[in-house]
């Protein structure tokens, strides 16, 4: 287990403003991580190993993206015992996202509400970050997140998509790409059905060419909102099929307020995470596991906070899980009690 206890260092945490404590942590990550300081949060990752998508994950439990937007801490976050690790979004040019304040904590209920928009440092510094990491090597499986900037148009979509997608391949273990941010005007348009269709489409066709350049082959998995009705998500689950995707990943934040209607925040612009997201996530993922059928790799991400929380993942229809705001309020202990509930629990139920 690791040295330093997180109800140690939570308290100063949340006495600062959320993105600053989220700032410094990462910062003290990135500082610190393969170096013997790394001990006060490291801890044996659960060897618990499942094929998915044709890659041998060590457990089934990931770090969902954007907790790392540039891929600085990969080695650090994956000393905590994840079986997996996706970093981003990453978008071809470096932007600062939108203004601040914009994240935002709800305790009462376990939860974030953030209107980042992908700020980040671009794809070049996200690639000399990423090439620098070990966590690899180690035998962890790596997810590189892609999007777009804001200010390309919605039309010109795909050119973002596929820059990243051509960038980020050679050193990942699988690409997401990230069609569901509220937080980027107009992304989620792409979620509907023409649209949906003629992005996977077209970076499925690129994907294929790279992994002829490659000589291997690089899974490309899908993240969507949970904020989908049921014809949404059949339509999602068709041009998943259509197109050959490999995996999907349910879900993003939600721009539901119901769950924290009242609570200081709870009407600040953005995607809400964490417990109130935890039923809509699940929703999605059983709507996608009745169109997809047993076999189609599905990840759950939404509202795990605890081991009960991760195990209704997989009773929903997941593959794997990952975390995020449960990370933020519990610590790395999430990580592996959540390993560990599912190891003693097996593969998902059909």
């Amino acid at each position: 287990m690791s040295l330093l206890p997180y109800s140690f260092a939570r308290p100063i945490l949340f006495n600062l403003d959320p993105e600053r404590a989220h700032e410094l942590t990462l910062d003290a990550l990135a500082r610190l991580q393969n170096t013997p300081l790394q001990a006060a949060w490291s801890q044996p990752r659960v060897d618990d190993p499942v094929v998915v998508a044709g890659l041998r994950f060590p457990n089934r439990v990931g770090l969902a993206a954007g907790l790392d937007k540039n891929g600085r801490c990969i080695d650090g976050l994956g000393a905590m015992g994840f079986g997996a690790i996706e970093v981003g979004t990453v978008t071809p040019k470096a932007q600062p996202g939108n203004p601040r304040p914009r994240m935002f904590r709800l305790p009462k209920r376990t939860a974030l509400i953030n209107r980042l928009g992908f700020n980040n440092e671009g794809l070049d510094a996200f690639l000399a970050n990423v090439k620098r990491a070990r966590f690899r090597a180690s035998g962890g499986i790596l997810g590189l997140n892609i999007g777009k900037n804001a200010a390309t148009p919605i039309e010109r979509a795909a050119d973002d998509y596929l820059a990243c997608l051509e960038g980020v391949m050679p050193h990942a273990d699988y690409v997401t790409v990230n069609i569901s941010s509220p937080n980027t005007k107009n992304l989620r348009e792409l979620q509907s059905d023409e649209a949906l269709d003629a992005l996977l489409s077209t970076l499925q066709e690129r994907r294929l060419q790279v992994n002829a350049r490659l000589g291997r082959s690089v899974p490309m998995f899908v993240k969507i909102a949970p904020d989908l009705d049921e014809a949404q998500v059949q339509v999602i689950a068709a041009t998943l099929k259509k197109n050959a995707i490999d995996g999907v990943i349910a879900t993003n934040t939600t721009i539901a307020r119901e769950a924290v209607q009242g609570l200081p925040h709870a009407n600040e612009t953005g995607g809400l995470s964490g417990s109130p997201v935890f039923e809509a996530s699940n929703r999605v993922i059983r709507l996608l596991r009745a169109n997809l059928g047993p076999a189609f790799p599905i990840i759950g991400v939404g509202g795990v906070v605890d081991a009960a929380t991760a195990r209704a993942k997989l009773d929903a229809g997941a593959d794997l899980v990952q975390i995020y705001t449960g990370l933020i309020y519990k610590g790395p202990e999430l990580v592996r009690d959540a390993a560990l509930a599912l190891k003693a629990r097996g593969g998902r139920r059909s």
